[in-house]
C-alpha cells in the first residue's frame, strides 16, 4: 500500500502521464532588421495559429518564440539553443530564406523535423535524409503562373529587379524557364540589397532597355523601392510581383506607384471573393476570425497565413505521431518528420498540402490565384 502511494506520489510530482507531456515547439522569426515586416506577420500568424488549437488531443503544445534580428548567424544561434536547451520536438522559421537554409543546417544536424516558412529549396543532411518542409508555393510555381500571365497579357520583354540574396535568385531563376518557353525576353537581372534605400542606378539601366513589363523579386517594404524610382522617372507600364509584395507596409510605402501591381497569390487573401465551394473559403475564414482574436486587428496580408498552415501541418502529423511515440524523445522526432512527409490532402488557407520525403514543398497550382492592387486593395483577377 505504502509502495503504491510513494509511487504516485512521485508520479505526480514529475508529472509522468502520457496525458501531461508536452509538445514543445521553438518558433524563430524576424521582429526587427530588414526582414521584420515580414517577421511580424508571421508572429501574427501564429498567435492566431496558438488561438485556433493549442493541445493535440490532451497533450499541451508549449510555443517557445525567439528574434533572429534577420540575421543567418543569430538565427542559428537559436535554432540550437532551441533544440539544445529546450529540447524542442519542432523548429519552425523563419522571415528570410538565407536564415530559414541556416535553420534547417541546424535541424538536419541535430535530427529535429522544421517547418520552413520561406520559399527555400530545403537541403537535405548530409545523410541524405531531409528533417524540413518548405510551407509557401515553389518560388518557380510563384513566378511561372506569372510569367503565363504576362504572355497572355501580350508582353514581349520585360526587366528584372531582386534582392541581391538567395529570394532575388529564386524569383530570377523561376522566371526564365517559363519565359524562354513562352517566347518572352528576360532583359535584365538588376539587383539590390534589403538594406538599400536607392535603386535609381539599376532603374536607369532597366529603362534603357524599354521593357514591355518590370518583374518585381523584392518583397514587403523594401520591395517597393524599384516601382517608388520606375514611377519617378515616368514609366508606366505593368508591374508584376510574387506573393512577397502581399504586405501592408509595401502598400503604404508604395502608395499610387504600386497601384496596378498583379502578383500571384494564396487564395487566403482573397478569401471572402472565393466561391463558397473553394477548398480555401471556410479554413480562411476561421484563420481571419482566430486572428482578428489573437491580435485585435484584421488581417490583410498572406504571409501570417503561412504559419497558420504551418501548425496545421504540425497538429495534424503531431496526432498521428503521438500514436507511436512520446513527445520530448529522439523517438518522437523521428516519428513527427515522418508523418509530416506522410501529409496527403490536408486542407489548408493557401493550400491542399500532400508531402513526400523526396521533395521540400507539398502544393500544387490549386495553392494560386492572381490578384490585382486596386485602391489599395488585393482583388481576385481570374
Amino acid at each position: 500500500m505504502k509502495t503504491s502511494i510513494v509511487a504516485a506520489l512521485i508520479a505526480a510530482s514529475l508529472g509522468i502521464s502520457a496525458a501531461q507531456a508536452e509538445i514543445i515547439v521553438g518558433f524563430v522569426t524576424s521582429q526587427s532588421g530588414p526582414g521584420s515586416s515580414i517577421g511580424v506577420l508571421y508572429d501574427r500568424g501564429m498567435k492566431a495559429a496558438v488561438e485556433y488549437a493549442n493541445s493535440v488531443g490532451e497533450e499541451k503544445i508549449r510555443l517557445i518564440q525567439l528574434d533572429d534580428g534577420s540575421d543567418p548567424s543569430a538565427a542559428t544561434r537559436n535554432a540550437r539553443k532551441l533544440v539544445e536547451e529546450n529540447k524542442v520536438d519542432l523548429l519552425i522559421g523563419t522571415a528570410t530564406a538565407p536564415s530559414s537554409i541556416a535553420m534547417v543546417a541546424v535541424a538536419n544536424e541535430l535530427k529535429v523535423p522544421m517547418i520552413a516558412l520561406s520559399p527555400i529549396t530545403v537541403p537535405a543532411a548530409d545523410s541524405g535524409d531531409r528533417w524540413a518542409i518548405a510551407m509557401p508555393q515553389p518560388p518557380s510555381m510563384m513566378v511561372k503562373v506569372v510569367v503565363d500571365r504576362m504572355k497572355r497579357d501580350g508582353v514581349k520583354a520585360f526587366a528584372y529587379i531582386g534582392f541581391s540574396d538567395a529570394w532575388g535568385d529564386l524569383v530570377y531563376n523561376g522566371a526564365q524557364k517559363p519565359a524562354e518557353a513562352g517566347g518572352l525576353k528576360v532583359l535584365t537581372n538588376e539587383r539590390y540589397s534589403r538594406t538599400d534605400t536607392s535603386v535609381t542606378g539599376q532603374v536607369l539601366k532597366m529603362l534603357a532597355t524599354r521593357p514591355d513589363a518590370v518583374l518585381l523579386g523584392g518583397s514587403a517594404t523594401q520591395g517597393a523601392l524599384p516601382p517608388l524610382a520606375l514611377a519617378e522617372r515616368g514609366y508606366k507600364g505593368p508591374l508584376y510581383g510574387t506573393p512577397a509584395l502581399l504586405n501592408t507596409d509595401f502598400i503604404r510605402v508604395g502608395g499610387k506607384a504600386v497601384e496596378g501591381v498583379l502578383v500571384s497569390a494564396g487564395p487566403v487573401i482573397v478569401a471572402e471573393q472565393l466561391p463558397d465551394a473553394h477548398f480555401s473559403k471556410k479554413i480562411s475564414m476561421d484563420f481571419r476570425a482566430a486572428y482578428q482574436k489573437a491580435n485585435g486587428m484584421a488581417t490583410s496580408d498572406g504571409f501570417s497565413a503561412y504559419s497558420f498552415d504551418a501548425w496545421v501541418v504540425f497538429l495534424d502529423a503531431a496526432k498521428r505521431a503521438m500514436a507511436t511515440a512520446k513527445p520530448g524523445t529522439p523517438e518522437f522526432r523521428v516519428a513527427l518528420r515522418n508523418a509530416m512527409f506522410s501529409t496527403r490532402d490536408l486542407v489548408g488557407t493557401h493550400a491542399v498540402y500532400n508531402f513526400k520525403p523526396g521533395d521540400s514543398y507539398g502544393v500544387d497550382e490549386r495553392a494560386l490565384v492572381l490578384v490585382r492592387l486596386v485602391n489599395g486593395q488585393w482583388k481576385y483577377d481570374p
